[in-house]
């Protein structure tokens, strides 16, 4: 009686996957997914890792991270602002604060039917959406289009 080795033939091209199939079959596959799952679920943290080596309180801290972030808007008189920072980022706790470094932009005020045009730098600033104030630290500099110059270390500004 001659016996089918097509059956051998199949398994012996495929053991890569037969190895995989062994793995996850005998219990070890499973066991390390369910620890990566509820690894995520305890720490409740989005970029859980098993890897100690890897800093995840500074991956999640700075998560929203940009370089050459920029935005402008209409303060609550309908003048309008600009605003520039060589790089921003919001923390992941703290998404209502945008943190911004090396700061420059221009706000526009109407006072006594004159425009006056500010252009403003700063080193560090935050900008917080919910209070809807700008707060500039580190040799803050104010130019004033009507001649007005401001230096100081802190400026908030409210729009």
């Amino acid at each position: 009686m001659q016996t089918d080795k097509r059956n051998f033939i199949i398994l012996s091209k495929h053991k890569r996957l037969k190895r995989l199939w062994q793995f996850f079959f005998t219990g070890w596959g499973l066991v390390m997914i369910a620890a990566l799952v509820a690894g995520s679920l305890f720490t409740k943290q989005i970029l859980w890792t098993p890897i100690s080596a890897i800093n995840m309180t500074d991956i999640v801290s700075n998560q929203f991270k940009m370089s050459g972030a920029s935005f402008s808007g209409f303060d609550k008189n309908g003048s309008p602002f600009k605003l520039h920072a060589a790089t921003g980022y919001q923390e992941y706790d703290n998404p209502d604060i945008i943190f911004l470094e090396t700061v420059s932009g221009t706000i526009t005020r109407n006072t006594n039917n004159n425009t006056i045009t500010d252009n403003i730098t700063a080193k560090t600033g935050q900008y917080n959406k919910k209070q809807k104030t700008i707060t500039l630290n580190g040799n803050v500099r104010v130019n004033s289009s009507n001649g007005d110059r401001v230096k100081t270390n802190e400026l908030v500004i409210k729009l």
